[in-house]
């Protein structure tokens, strides 16, 4: 009998967000198509998601155990039609997880619209899976903006059949699988029982209609692993882990129909002198004791360079300085933010004996 929390790494009360966060982690390390992935294992996680995302089906669980099948829960319907394992040609791709306008409810399908993309958009057109990366940039880059290239090895649209899966030239045919419906039905066991799902056809991949002959280039379905190079542009003043979108850059479809779009997870690398606070740039700047007592004008860097800073009279340790618009820009624009410095008084911890006479005059006078 299989222990889904032990599966996903959880304790027994983890809540949902722990479960789906460990879900994710799991997810994306042994998937299929990544180097090194396991099929096996990655669907070992799916099954134990299937369950413990399901707050009835998880209070089952909880109570009676696995009562089913775990095979079972390996059937049924993804975002892309029949899902039988790897072996009908599907490409998953590293994507965001979110729920697809238009998914449809319930066994498999549930989970590969929310957790990969792919299923059916609004317009009922076939959507290809959503694809997440992630980017680092330095703190500097995220002050001024910056493009990156980055390389995706995804499903393209086969450029000999145009994503359509028959040979050039080829007739059309009316589907024998499902008759030219489009959508076949299918029984899927599940944890409830085994119940009847209307899916996609995974001869025609819905369209009611395949070709004489299939693309010798593309094996029929449409689509083909290819690297592609995308530049994305990161405007200035993007928080550390924001996400940047590119609709219609996931991959696309088997057999046609709308690309997924592309998210990209921005990461920004701390800085040794700077700390950004909203759209304020601080820092920490130390000054000698007379200088603190008697002031002056010292140099401080910014993310622009050195400017000058007047330190009045009497400045005590921790006083913060506001050098204005020498911050983060606005992400959406407008004001800027500032850069904002502060004060560290440094007392030396061993004076030499004219030293410590001078201090004993000033307590005396002050005394």
């Amino acid at each position: 009998m299989a222990d889904y929390y032990k599966i996903l790494g959880v304790e027994k009360n983890a809540s949902d967000e722990e479960i789906k966060k460990a879900y994710r982690k799991l997810a994306h390390k042994h998937h299929p198509d990544k180097k090194g992935g396991d099929e096996v294992k990655f669907k070992e996680i799916n099954e134990a998601y299937q369950v413990l995302s399901d707050k009835s089906k998880r209070g089952q669980y909880d109570q009676f155990g696995q009562t089913f099948d775990g095979n079972g829960a390996s059937a049924g319907g993804s975002g892309q039609g029949g899902f039988s394992g790897f072996g009908n040609g599907q490409q998953w791709d590293f994507s965001d997880f979110m729920n697809q306008e238009g998914a449809a409810a319930g066994g498999w399908e549930d989970i590969f619209s929310d957790i990969f993309g792919g299923g059916r958009g609004a317009s009922g057109a076939k959507r290809g899976s959503d694809i997440q990366v992630d980017i680092e940039i330095s703190f500097e880059e995220m002050v001024k903006g910056v493009s990156k290239d980055i390389n995706l090895y995804k499903n393209a649209t086969c450029d000999a059949c145009s994503g359509s899966g028959g040979e050039p030239g080829a007739n059309e045919e009316t589907c024998k699988t499902c008759q030219g419906r489009g959508r076949i039905r299918k029984a899927v066991r599940s944890i409830l029982g085994t119940i009847q799902q209307e899916v996609a056809c995974p001869e025609c991949q819905g369209k009611g209609k395949t070709f004489s002959e299939k693309c010798k280039k593309c094996s029929g379905k449409g689509v083909n692993k290819e690297e592609k190079h995308i530049s994305v542009k990161v405007p200035a003043g993007i928080q550390n882990g924001q996400t940047i979108s590119m609709q219609g850059e996931g991959a696309a479809p088997e057999g046609g129909g709308i690309n997924g779009d592309l998210y990209i997870n921005v990461h920004v690398r701390p800085h040794d002198q700077f700390e950004r606070k909203g759209n304020d740039i601080y820092s920490e700047r130390h000054i000698t004791f007379p200088q603190a007592v008697l002031g002056d004008n010292i140099n401080i860097e910014t993310i622009e360079g050195s400017v000058s800073m007047k330190i009045p009279k009497g400045t005590q340790s921790g006083e913060l300085f506001r050098i204005r618009s020498k911050g983060v820009p606005m992400l959406q624009g407008g004001e800027r933010g500032h850069h904002v410095v502060r004060i560290v008084v440094d007392i030396p911890k061993k004076i030499n004996r004219q030293e410590k006479k001078l201090v004993e005059e000033l307590r005396d006078l002050r005394g």
